[in-house]
């Protein structure tokens, strides 16, 4: 059996030869049992990480996203099977992209609409911009000409200019990473009349008391903002401009399903606390216990698992719900976790893990590229259990 000690010296580790600095919390049935931090928040300035700092979430955006969604599902505003366009109509005649027996491609009509729980599940063909690929090349080519413009632009144009974009394959036949939530942000503002960041303020940041989670800096948040470094062959770390940092500026207008909130590991692990809860805490219901169920449930089928698992085989084990993994096999994955357990993680190397069978859940967070999350994110999951 581990025990923190065994934690904090797994975490004093990680340090040494990898991110400038970490922190890491474990709560259980609404109470924290472990909290610490170690290293820089900044190695220039040699300012030590603390409970005050900061992170970019990237990828862990996704999961409350997701959930502020289906808060709006267990109200009624929509349904898992309804078709995409009947909250974006530019997205009913869609196209997708074949290639012919000569290898030629060509560009045919969808069979089937894009429904919206294939948004959640990274069913709708449509990958990031920027990568391999027709679709995404494509993609890519409409984010430039946005970027391009002397105006700034809203998450609702650049998914109606999407839309002219071809998808990848038939929708909900596989399984691909990349745009399916921001489809998922659009529906909030489109079913709320709100935008993204308002609704996430009002029905979960400000009920749970997440006063340093957001789009944007507000008081004194950009000065807590942990540096980002990226991380050389040979382990030198040499600072960079997040991605996403001046969508975090006050004047900024666009808000993200997939990116673009910033929190602090207190306040990650209270909206973590809340889910492994059953959608309560400190007496504040957020969500139905039998919606997160439906949330942690996998959604794909045997073609969609393969596409998984080769997307992401550091994931050995788990399958994929409503927009977060869920641990199916932990005999696969080498794992003693508990099947259900849920989560996701981003791409500087922040790592949430959500067990409601146990009340428990973890939140660790540091800044770093490559974010060696295979060999920090096994280590803190296998020491985290050890310990409860």
């Amino acid at each position: 059996m581990s025990d923190f000690k065994d934690l904090d010296m797994l975490l004093e580790s990680f340090v040494k030869n990898g991110p400038a600095g970490c922190g890491c919390a474990l709560a259980k049935n609404g109470r924290t049992i472990y909290e610490n931090y170690f290293g820089y928040a900044d190695l220039e300035t040699k300012k030590q990480m603390s409970e005050e700092n900061i992170f970019r979430l990237w990828s862990m955006t996704k999961v409350i996203v997701c959930t502020a969604a289906l808060i709006l599902f267990e109200r009624g505003k929509y349904l898992l099977d309804d078709p995409v366009y009947e909250f974006f109509p530019e997205y009913r005649y869609m196209s997708k992209v074949c290639i012919n027996q000569h290898g030629v491609v060509e560009i045919l009509p969808v069979q089937n609409p894009m429904l919206v729980k294939h948004a959640f599940s990274m069913a709708v063909g449509m990958p990031y911009p920027g990568g391999p690929g027709y679709t995404s090349k494509e993609m890519k080519t409409i984010k430039d000409r946005l970027n391009a413009l002397p105006e700034k632009y809203t998450l609702r144009t650049e998914i109606r200019e999407m839309s002219k974009v071809p998808i990848a394959f038939e929708p909900g036949t596989r399984w691909m990473y990349g745009y399916g939530h921001e489809l998922v942000a659009g529906l909030i503002e489109a079913v709320s009349g709100m935008t993204v960041g308002e609704f996430l303020k009002k029905e979960i940041f400000e009920p749970l008391g997440m006063e340093n989670t957001g789009y944007r800096f507000r008081g004194d948040q950009r000065s807590k903002m942990a540096s980002f470094y990226l991380r050389g062959d040979d382990g030198t770390l040499t600072k960079s401009q997040g991605h996403f940092d001046p969508d975090h500026e006050p004047d900024a207008i666009y808000e993200g399903g997939g990116a673009g909130l910033f929190s602090s590991v207190r306040d990650y692990l209270r909206f973590t606390q809340m889910l492994a809860n059953g959608g309560e805490l400190d007496g504040v219901r957020i969500i139905g216990r039998k919606t997160i169920d439906l949330m942690r449930r996998n959604q794909l089928n045997d073609e969609q698992l393969a596409d998984f698992n080769s997307a992401t085989p550091y994931l050995s084990g788990y399958g994929y719900g409503l927009g977060v993994r869920t641990l199916m096999d932990p005999a696969k994955g080498n794992i003693n976790g508990t099947v259900g357990e849920f989560g996701w993680t981003g791409f500087m190397g922040t790592y949430a893990l959500i067990d409601p069978s146990e009340g428990f859940s973890l939140v660790y967070m540091q800044q770093m590229s490559p974010n060696m999350e295979k060999y920090y994110h096994h280590r803190l999951r296998a020491v985290a259990y050890g310990c409860i």
